[in-house]
């Protein structure tokens, strides 16, 4: 079956049992929208489909950012607005009502524990707090946060290959930015090292 990476802004949406949504939310400037599109084209890299959708705010840093990457095994008959997902990850706490009212039982909530502010815990999610924006720091780039969350997703799942995302830096990245790829390549790589050293997952 052919691979496909549709963008879209429909607003009706068809679940699938076979799809998984992953819902990201953020500030602007924490790279949400890369992350976004990261996942999304490694999905398409690794031979399944997948459908983006990016939201976000007039301000060019500190307004609001949302995405939805929707991934599937087999067709995906919907644009991805969706009522529940499979997955959040949550890059600070504002704005991220769009995360919390969708997600279910058994959802993974990747909560980016050097910022958010607040309550997240809820006995039906698996809810992994990660310091995020720390790691990126160490990296040298704050900006790496949610890069670093998406290696996160990544290791502990089967949603997307290391390979795949590694990859897909070098597709999303302009050729203006790809002196970026290594440094978002080894954001990629601390997360998967941090999920194998906290949640018991092989980098």
């Amino acid at each position: 079956m052919e691979s496909r990476l549709v963008t879209c802004n429909t607003t009706y949406y068809v679940e699938l049992m076979a799809e998984r949504a992953v819902l990201l939310t953020g500030i602007g400037g924490q790279g949400v929208q890369l992350a976004a599109q990261v996942i999304a084209r490694a999905a398409v890299i690794d031979g399944r489909q997948a459908m983006l959708f990016g939201s976000y705010g007039g301000m060019m840093r500190g307004g609001n950012t949302d995405a939805t990457v929707v991934v599937a095994d087999d067709a995906i008959l919907a644009p991805p607005t969706v009522s529940t997902a499979w997955a959040g990850i949550v890059m600070h706490h504002d704005f991220w009502e769009f995360v919390r009212t969708r997600m279910v039982d058994g959802s993974i909530v990747l909560v980016n524990s050097s910022v958010f502010e607040g309550w997240v815990e809820q006995p039906s999610w698996r809810t992994i707090q990660v310091p995020a924006t720390d790691l990126a720091i160490d990296l040298g780039n704050p900006m790496l946060g949610t890069m670093v969350m998406t290696g996160v997703l990544a290791a502990i799942s089967d949603l997307v290959t290391a390979q795949a995302l590694d990859a897909a830096v070098a597709e999303a990245l302009p050729s203006y930015r790809s002196k970026h790829v290594a440094a978002n390549a080894a954001a990629l790589a601390a997360g998967a090292s941090w999920a194998a050293a906290n949640v018991g997952v092989s980098a």
